[in-house]
Order: structure tokens, then C-alpha cells, then sequence
């Protein structure tokens, strides 16, 4: 009884609409990717540990980030230290979409591990209902494309960076164009503005820690936000 009332609550993933979902993503991730492998070539960094980045580091940003530092010798630690930086944004990606991660366990690891900006944007738009079927199809399908890409633009080497400069710029797109879907789907402007109001604080201070500092403001601004609504909430109650 127990193990059929198990095989209940396994999800029937979708993988043909996981295929769907995702090709709006293979959009931004198939130029980012092959940018990624073009730059890795030019950098020096060899074939198979470029391919390796995008299999077990699968982070677009924090790749990027990791070939000027690969090409000076950084130590690892440094390294390290620096892609969590980059990475920390992604601690608060798995909150949303806790209560639809899969029921086994290594596709919940394996789905919190694939959790990018792109795919928590998806998975967000999505109606709630849909969401545990899809996580894992959507996840898998946009790293695949990733490392489809990321070996294109290996193969490919340094003549397309000859031919086209500052295809690193082709991940920034990628996030305008993924912000731009997100707001027409849920018509927020608050994150926007917390967004905008955060990266022109933390220009003030810094260049070297942009990101990290922007974040850091993002957070406190939300829980800025989350204090004022819960005390005018509270105050609306004690006034009745």
C-alpha cells in the first residue's frame, strides 16, 4: 500500500512540452554557449576541461568569469571563492519552487544543481499546476543545450571570435530578453526597480565586486519591503 501510494505521487514528466519550453532559452543559449567555447579556445583553456565547465559548473555568468582567471594560473580557492560570489543569487532561486521539485531524490539534486537564471524564469512563468512536471525536462533540455553550444563554439575555435568581437555580450541579452518575457507574464515592477536601484548603488562603491554588492542590496531592500508591508498589514489590523 505504502509503495503504491509512493509511485502516486511520482510525477508523469512532460517531456515533449519540457522540449517546448525550453527552445526559447536554446534561442539565447545556443549564442552564449558557442561564445563560451570561442572564448575558452582563445583563452587557452583546453578542449575537455571547456566541456567539463559546462557539464558540472553549468553556470554562463560565472564561466565567463572563470576563463581570465584560468588563463592568469589562479589558485583554485581563489577561483572557487569567486564563481560562489557570482553563484550567490541562485541560494535564493530554489525557495519559490521548493514544493515542486521532484520526489526522487537525485532528480531534486540534480534539478537545485541546473537551477540557472534562465531556467528559474521559465519554471516562474509557468501556471503552478504545471511546474513539478516540467522542472526536471526544462532543466535538463536547457543544459543540453548549453553543452551542445559550449562544444560548437569549441569546434569552431578562434576564427568566429576573428569574425565576430565581444560575443560575451550575447549572455547579457540573453538576460534582458529573459527579464523582458518574465514582466509581461506577471507585470511586476518592483523587481525592476529594486534591480535598477541596486546596480546604480553599488556602481558607488565598486567595480571589482559589482555583483555581489548589487545583490546584497537587492536583499536588503526586499526585506525592507517585506518589513513595511508586514507592519502596515499588522497596523491594519490593530486599527479594526
Amino acid at each position: 500500500m505504502s509503495i503504491h501510494s509512493k509511485q502516486q505521487r511520482q510525477p508523469t514528466y512532460q517531456w515533449a512540452g519540457g522540449f517546448k519550453k525550453s527552445i526559447p532559452v536554446a534561442m539565447g543559449y545556443i549564442p552564449a554557449g558557442i561564445a563560451f567555447g570561442v572564448l575558452a579556445q582563445v583563452a587557452g583553456v583546453p578542449i575537455w576541461a571547456t566541456i567539463m565547465l559546462s557539464i558540472v559548473l553549468y553556470a554562463g555568468a560565472a564561466q565567463y568569469a572563470c576563463l581570465p582567471m584560468l588563463s592568469a594560473g589562479l589558485p583554485v580557492g581563489n577561483i572557487a571563492t569567486n564563481i560562489a560570489a557570482i553563484n550567490l543569487r541562485h541560494v535564493f532561486y530554489g525557495a519559490p519552487l521548493l514544493q515542486y521539485l521532484p520526489t526522487q531524490k537525485l532528480a531534486k539534486i540534480y534539478c537545485l544543481f541546473a537551477l540557472t537564471d534562465e531556467t528559474f524564469s521559465v519554471m516562474t512563468s509557468l501556471p503552478a499546476d504545471t511546474r513539478q512536471a516540467l522542472i526536471l525536462p526544462i532543466s535538463l533540455f536547457n543544459q543540453s543545450w548549453w553543452v551542445l553550444a559550449t562544444a560548437i563554439g569549441v569546434v569552431i575555435g578562434s576564427a568566429l571570435d576573428d569574425l565576430v568581437p565581444h560575443l560575451d555580450f550575447a549572455l547579457i541579452c540573453l538576460f534582458v530578453i529573459l527579464a523582458y518575457e518574465q514582466f509581461q507574464a506577471i507585470k511586476r515592477y518592483f523587481p525592476i526597480g529594486i534591480a535598477f536601484i541596486a546596480l546604480a548603488i553599488a556602481s558607488l562603491f565598486t567595480s571589482h565586486w559589482l555583483l555581489l554588492v548589487a545583490i546584497a542590496v537587492c536583499m536588503l531592500l526586499i526585506l525592507a519591503r517585506a518589513f513595511l508591508l508586514q507592519r502596515t498589514v499588522t497596523g491594519g489590523f490593530h486599527d479594526q
